[in-house]
């Protein structure tokens, strides 16, 4: 490949990725637990999944998913802040209900 066309790609390499990053919120444990639990939401047949515009019903990929929620709450004790915490805590308990109203 001749330098010009690498300079190139990584040009556009560079813009793709300012244009993600503009879309996307900044990465935290707090989105990550958020984008979590609307997984979980989503595969409790609860909403709509985004990408084929179809509600789907897995529940036990709901419960695996509640279940590694569960996990990360426990290897992160004493390493999250009160805000994360209870963020954590309160969707745990919400998710656990909405499993036991739909799964169960």
């Amino acid at each position: 490949m001749a330098e010009n066309e690498t300079g190139a790609n990584e040009e556009k390499g560079k813009e793709e990725s300012t244009e993600l990053s503009k879309e996307l919120p900044p990465l935290d444990f707090s989105t990550f637990i958020l984008s979590l639990s609307t997984s979980v939401v989503m595969n409790l047949g609860l909403v709509e999944n985004p990408v084929t515009k179809k509600t789907e019903k897995e529940p036990a990929v709901a419960k695996q998913t509640i279940d590694l929620i569960a996990l990360l709450k426990d290897k992160t004790k004493g390493n999250l802040t009160d805000e994360e915490t209870k963020l954590v805590e309160d969707v745990l308990h919400e998710l656990r209900v909405w499993y036991c109203k739909v799964a169960v």
